[in-house]
């Protein structure tokens, strides 16, 4: 059941909701039990056997918390702990693991050894990905005693709560359990009307923008696969405008998971802050999956950097110190654990080469961006205004690595990607449709080298106005969370000028807003013939 289909909006959202109110005037605890039970028949929409797949592993994960928490002692933490913690980390890793990473293990065994390991068909539980990650960060945090006194019908909830279930945010127990405890499970205007307007806000950037512009994506990466040349023109195309498909489509989910949460009066964490407007890779990862991002830092680059840290300076070496960094210290303690997180979260996307590289081009980004801060302020020249000329170039280079990067991330083999890679350079020539060919002049085109390629001419025309006008949205208009922010529309939102924005709209009860909101919902709504998929619900 897609949060974009007449299903859901029709019949789901509002016997939930109804339900969630109705049950609230008897008693929280009855209305929360129902939001359980909704939760679990949005899970099983999509296929039974998910619940009967992911119902061991969240029973578990709970047993191995009631025993973390028996053994937790701030002053004197019992030795066993840890051990059971380990085993719980590794549980997890192995439950997903298996799911996901099964058959690309005896595949890569196969190209590896030249092994015959036959590809058996396994069912991949929609969302496992995120509910794994946030079984692990649960019982982190019940071992260092951030977590105390649960029950299982909030751990259940805080598990399969259905707007964070499949795609994010990933939540931290202490995050949202607390809103669940305080909730008067009664209707509450105010919520309702924010909860709406993020929900439709969302709905329209997936439907009316995202969607617009995947079809036409498609099937330039359709051709790369099948062995077909992409030229200079359509490879920078395939690189864009995927880039801005994924960028809408997250930034539409992530609207509707927190409008879907608020319509209950909950307020889930930010996991999408206008991406495109970083003027850094560095900032461009504090802004994209944010949750994400963060778990990475908490329970893999924080770690592994401390561990690091403390080895080298037992040893009697230096460790980061700004502008007098040796090389050394740089490999040792900030490349290495970079590369290694965005390798993970790489392998965490998804089960293929191709999330492979794109994870380590971004460890490789990361990693040139840090070394040229510690670099730039020996070389940059004093006479010349650093933001002035670093900020725009920085904005530019972004968005183009980033695109680079979405070219891996988006193709199904390495030999797809490798091919368009190719074609950003011009190294599978230059060509145009006929019919633009023609028009343009065939005799200087000619000349030039230019050639034809077998493509529809308007296909072509609507992405060159594609292409730039969701560029302008993303980068000028302001996001969900910026019109709503005099609502806290997510979990500690603060809202601060944002200098890289040029247009200012803020969202305040009226009756005009209230037709721009039904206007939007009306457009969304019409364009629900064909429904798709959310790009990161593969995940």
């Amino acid at each position: 059941m897609l949060f974009n289909s007449y299903s859901f909006i029709f019949f789901f959202v509002p016997v939930t909701v109804a339900g969630y109110f109705a049950f609230g005037r008897l008693s929280r605890d009855w209305a929360l039990g129902w939001l359980i039970l909704a939760s679990l028949g949005f899970y099983a929409w999509w296929n039974p056997i998910n619940v009967l797949i992911m119902t061991p592993s969240v029973l578990i994960n709970y047993g191995l918390a009631r025993v973390l928490e028996r053994l937790a002692d701030e002053d004197n933490p019992h030795p066993a702990s840890k051990y059971v913690l380990a085993f719980g980390l590794v549980f997890n890793i192995l439950f997903l693991g298996y799911f996901k990473y099964i058959n690309f293990f005896r595949t890569s065994l196969n190209d590896v050894l030249g092994t015959d390991f036959v590809l058996t068909t396994v069912v991949l539980p929609l969302g496992i990905s995120f509910i794994t990650f946030q079984k692990i960060a649960f019982l982190f945090d019940v071992h260092g005693g951030r977590v105390k006194g649960f029950t299982f019908r909030d751990y259940a909830l805080f598990v399969l709560f259905f707007p964070q279930l499949v795609a994010g945010p990933i939540v931290h127990y202490r995050e949202i359990v607390p809103q669940f405890q305080a909730s008067t499970g009664r209707l509450n205007q105010s919520d309702i009307a924010v909860g709406v307007t993020l929900f439709v806000f969302g709905l329209f950037k997936k439907v009316v923008l995202a969607d617009s512009i995947g079809p036409l994506v498609t099937p330039i990466y359709a051709q790369a696969e099948a062995g077909v040349p992409i030229s200079l023109f359509l490879a920078w195309m395939a690189a864009l405008g995927f880039t801005l498909q994924i960028y809408f489509d997250f930034s539409g989910y992530s609207d509707m998971a927190l409008g879907l949460a608020r319509i209950f009066g909950f307020r889930l964490p930010q996991n999408f802050n206008s991406p495109l407007r970083a003027s850094s890779i560095i900032d461009f990862w504090l802004r994209w999956h944010m949750t994400l991002t963060r778990f990475l830092t908490a329970y893999v680059y924080n770690p592994l950097s401390l561990r690091l840290t403390r080895n080298r300076l037992a040893g009697g070496k230096r460790g980061l110190s700004g502008r007098n960094t040796s090389l050394s210290a740089f490999i040792t303690l900030l490349l290495y654990p970079t590369i290694l997180t965005m390798l993970l979260s790489g392998i965490w996307h998804g089960a293929g080469y191709t999330f492979i590289v794109w994870g380590l081009l971004h460890g490789l980004f990361l990693s040139a961006n840090h070394a040229w801060r510690f670099i730039a302020p020996k070389i940059w020249p004093k006479a010349v205004p650093y933001d002035r000329v670093m900020t725009p170039l920085g904005h530019v280079l972004t968005i183009v690595l980033v695109a680079i990067s979405m070219i891996f991330f988006r193709a199904l083999t390495m030999t797809g990607a490798l091919d368009i890679f190719r074609g950003l350079f011009g190294l599978n020539g230059v060509a145009l449709p006929l019919g633009i060919y023609e028009r343009l002049g065939a005799g200087w085109l000619q000349q030039l080298g230019v050639t034809v390629v077998v493509w529809e001419s308007e296909d072509f025309l609507k992405m060159g106005v594609l292409i730039p006008l969701l560029l302008a949205i993303a980068l000028f208009l302001p996001n969900t969370q910026e019109v709503l922010a005099a609502h806290e529309p997510a979990l500690g939102f603060k809202h601060g000028p944002d200098r890289n924005r040029r247009i200012n709209v803020a969202w305040s009860p009226s009756l005009l807003w209230s037709a721009g909101v039904a206007a939007a919902a009306m457009i969304a709504i019409f364009q629900l013939a064909g429904p798709s998929e959310f790009l990161y619900w593969q995940f």
